[in-house]
């Protein structure tokens, strides 16, 4: 594996501070758009790490940012934008990739962070490199039609034995005209937890084939 840094830092976004970890690649690849890795609710910046997905990304050349959202991780200090499980404000995550210095940028968004990456993906796409959606929540609140307007590449990831978001997410999303889908077999809600190799797999093929 290539040579990447790890580090730490936080942001100031709508007057709130977000912690946030990074992992660049020791030699810069200009061609790679950043990953910006939201997580769910039972989660944070961390499990990105402790899974190496961050090191895997800076060793592909992406600049890989992992925010601990509003409330959680050691952002808990900050107030969410919106109630739990309802859309937030499409300026809050776009925010949070400039100051970040990320527009556009790729977005893993899993579960409970479907509130944030959903409504930029359908109002404000230009600030999207391609989107990685696992199982998020949200996606019944937008209508069909806005997802068919939305052009970003996309990888639809869910787990087969997750019975309860995989299967909606999925009905939604598959609106999204230029979508791809990889279902985790035997693998759960966290899919990526399940099984990192498939995930990793799938993923870093995916960004590979971005134009």
């Amino acid at each position: 594996m290539a040579e990447v840094e790890v580090k730490e830092g936080s942001v100031k976004v709508s007057g709130q501070t977000l912690f946030f970890r990074e992992a660049v690649p020791l030699q810069t690849s200009p061609k790679q758009p950043p990953v910006l890795l939201l997580h769910g609710i039972r989660f944070s910046s961390l499990d990105w790490l402790k899974l190496n997905t961050m090191q895997k990304l800076a060793a592909a050349g992406h600049r890989a940012v992992a925010i601990d959202l509003p409330g959680l991780g050691q952002s808990k200090d900050a107030v969410a934008p919106s109630p739990l499980g309802e859309p937030a404000p499409a300026g809050f995550l776009q925010e949070v990739l400039q100051s970040l210095n990320m527009v556009p940028a790729v977005i893993i968004s899993p579960s409970l962070s479907g509130m944030y990456s959903l409504p930029l993906l359908v109002n404000q796409p230009q600030n999207i490199a391609a989107y990685v959606p696992v199982a998020p929540i949200c996606t019944d609140k937008f209508p069909a039609q806005d997802y068919a307007r939305v052009q970003v590449p996309t990888l639809i990831v869910y787990g087969d034995k997750d019975e309860q978001l995989g299967e909606v997410s999925l009905r939604n999303l598959k609106n999204l005209p230029n979508h791809e889908v990889l279902c985790m077999k035997g693998a759960g809600h966290a899919c990526y937890l399940d099984d990192p190799e498939t995930w990793h797999n799938g993923l870093l093929q995916f960004l590979s084939n971005l134009k």
